[in-house]
């Protein structure tokens, strides 16, 4: 399990080898929910064979949300939940206990929390968040890089303007040249107007 970002790591390294580059807790919390999922769908078809499966139904959406965020409904049916030893629970517990590392202002005391909260990860049974504690560690630096920028630098622009790509590019059904392409972008993400041309590019 790696970071979606890793090729965009070595572009940066390549080509801005005097940038500060920032893994922040988009990209984090990404990776571990991913890995609770692969828990608990595990853990459910485990449960099924026992016939066990209601115990964690409709519980997906509560498991990759913060506590803070659960519905009304959501916090009645992981009230039990909570105090069960199943393998998904225990991973959502070590994603919850992980957001502490980002109240963090020194890097020198997030870097303690991230080798603790490692090693601790490293210690259970559950192997998608023990890739998850490897893939950390050999970000290390990348991640202790969002508090010596003191905190003022995230990835939400980025990805806002992935996600407008992604919808431009999806609208158009493919374009016939990069020229349009070109166009095309420019004028979604600049919200220019439209060049008078014989057609519409939505």
């Amino acid at each position: 399990m790696e970071l979606e970002s890793q090729r965009g790591c070595r572009a940066v390294a390549a080509h801005l080898p005097h940038a500060l580059h920032i893994l922040d807790r988009f990209h984090i919390r990404a990776l571990q929910s991913k890995a609770i999922d692969e828990v608990r769908r595990t853990e459910v078809a485990k449960l099924h064979r026992h016939g066990q499966s209601p115990l964690l139904s409709k519980t997906r959406w509560a498991l990759l949300k913060n506590r803070s965020n659960w519905t009304r409904n959501q916090r009645s049916r992981m009230r039990d939940l909570l105090a069960t030893n199943l393998a998904a629970v225990k991973t959502f517990l070590y994603v919850e206990a992980f957001q502490h590392f980002w109240t963090y202002s020194s890097d020198t005391w997030a870097a303690k929390f991230l080798r603790g909260w490692c090693a601790d990860v490293m210690r259970s049974k559950i192997q998608p968040l023990k890739q998850v504690a490897r893939t950390l560690r050999s970000h290390q630096p990348l991640l202790l890089n969002y508090f010596r920028a003191k905190k003022q630098i995230t990835s939400g622009a980025v990805e806002g303007m992935n996600n407008k790509i992604r919808s431009v590019l999806k609208k158009s059904y493919g374009f016939r040249t990069d020229r349009i392409l070109q166009i095309a972008l420019y004028h979604a993400l600049g919200d220019l107007p439209e060049p008078a041309l014989t057609h519409e590019f939505f």
